[in-house]
């Protein structure tokens, strides 16, 4: 299994960094976890392949603005002509993308997409009917994506926002998306092969917003007993300023600790 961070920002991009986004691969799978504003333009970039399917953990927009891109983008490789100037036709020999969101979310989404209508082209705004499989997951809910089985749990955030651990026969990855300090973190990451870790503020957060500072996510890679822990969702794009969460993380987590870099694969160690 592979990891490749196409952002790594809290809220909106900065100095060219993307916010949340991270492609996983694992033999032809291609799992897209959060698609925040930017991450459209890096999986372009670094996408082999067709995608196996998308999972939003939750509905803030640094994790899920670039899907109506995503999905015209996906329904484009649907799409045919007959000749050269015939009419847009769907190509059922593709399929759609399944996308995985939490309840709710699909309707909210297609009103997004009926914002900006195509008149000219009405195959164009139809990105959640045909350039996806929209599906509306329940926290606790066990998910197959490609070959890779998932399963979510319910974290500590603002807005319900799902974790999600996802395995192949020998290793297995946990992301966090968005949460304050949980014991259900600790459940769900429990001898995971890599912890992919929110790592938003310099001190745990008391606001009951739920982030977690990278202190909190050192301890939570430590009680899981993962076997390494790479941190995201900085608050800031400055290098100097990952590499001090990394070192906090590092003081009390004696596994390997990185910072996720866009467009650099990170292999998944095979799990504990």
């Amino acid at each position: 299994m592979r990891l490749t961070p196409l952002g790594c920002l809290a809220a909106m991009p900065a100095s060219g960094l993307a916010s949340s986004g991270y492609l996983v691969e694992h033999g032809d799978t291609r799992v897209l976890l959060d698609a925040g504003p930017g991450v459209a333009a890096r999986l372009s970039a670094v996408r082999t392949g067709r995608l196996s399917a998308v999972y939003v953990s939750h509905e803030h927009t640094d994790h899920i603005l670039d899907l109506l891109v995503i999905g015209k983008t996906v329904l484009a490789e649907r799409l045919r002509r007959e000749d050269e100037h015939g009419p847009l036709i769907l190509d059922e020999d593709i399929p759609p993308v399944p996308l995985y969101v939490p309840r709710g979310a699909v309707a909210r989404l297609r009103a997004l997409a009926g914002l900006y209508p195509v008149v000219t082209h009405p195959l164009l705004d139809r990105a959640f009917e045909v350039g996806f499989d929209c599906r509306e997951y329940e926290p606790g809910e066990r998910l197959l994506l490609g070959e890779l089985e998932a399963s979510t749990a319910l974290l500590d955030h603002s807005a319900p926002n799902c974790g999600i651990r996802l395995e192949s026969r020998d290793s297995s990855l946990v992301y966090t998306g968005d949460t304050g300090v949980t014991d259900a973190l600790v459940t769900l990451a429990e001898g995971a092969g890599t912890l992919l870790s929110e790592s938003t503020l310099r001190e745990t957060d008391r606001s009951g917003h739920g982030h977690l500072s990278s202190l909190d996510a050192g301890r939570a890679a430590r009680a899981a007993g993962v076997a390494d822990l790479v941190l995201t969702h900085f608050s800031s794009p400055d290098p100097a300023e990952h590499r001090w969460h990394r070192d906090r993380a590092a003081s009390v987590f004696d596994g390997p600790v990185s910072t996720a870099r866009p467009d650099i694969a990170h292999p998944v160690p095979t799990s504990r």
